[in-house]
C-alpha cells in the first residue's frame, strides 16, 4: 500500500456512522485536491471494508452529488445504499444521499493520529465541492 492509500484509509476510517463523504472531500482532506478519482481507485483496493472497528468504511464515500458508485466493489450495487441506510443515511426521491443531512464535516479525531489533519485546509470551498 502506497502513502497516498494509506492517507485515503486514515481518512475515510473517520467518517462516523451516519454519515458521508465524497471522494474529493476525502481528497481536499488528505491534501490531494483534485484527486476524487485516484481516493475511488485507492477504496477499490480496500483490504479492510467494513463496519466494525478498525475496518474501513468505503461505503460512506459517495458521489458529490450524493450518487452511490453504479459498481460498489464490496457487494453489488446495491449494498453501499442497504449498508448506508443501515447507519441511518437518508437518501432523497432519485435515490441520492441526502447531502444537506448526511455530509461529514471533516472533522477528525486528533487522538488516532497526531499528525492527521483535524478538519478541512483553510482554503476548502464547500460549494465547489458540492457543485454548487
Amino acid at each position: 500500500m502506497g502513502d497516498f492509500s494509506r492517507r485515503v484509509f486514515q481518512v475515510v476510517r473517520q467518517v462516523p456512522r451516519g454519515k458521508v463523504a465524497t471522494y474529493g472531500q476525502v481528497g481536499r482532506l488528505i491534501g490531494a485536491p483534485r484527486s476524487a478519482r485516484y481516493v475511488g481507485y485507492a477504496l477499490r483496493a480496500n483490504p479492510e471494508p467494513g463496519t466494525d472497528p478498525g475496518c474501513i468504511p468505503c461505503h460512506r464515500v459517495v458521489f458529490k452529488d450524493g450518487g452511490l458508485c453504479k459498481s460498489f466493489a464490496f457487494g453489488g450495487p446495491d449494498e453501499q445504499r442497504v449498508m448506508l441506510e443501515a447507519e441511518g443515511v437518508a437518501f432523497d426521491d432519485e435515490g441520492r444521499v441526502d447531502m444537506a443531512a448526511c455530509q461529514w464535516d471533516g472533522r477528525m479525531d486528533a487522538a488516532c493520529d497526531p499528525d492527521a489533519p483535524t478538519g478541512p485546509p483553510p482554503d476548502f470551498d464547500w460549494q465547489a465541492e458540492l457543485g454548487e
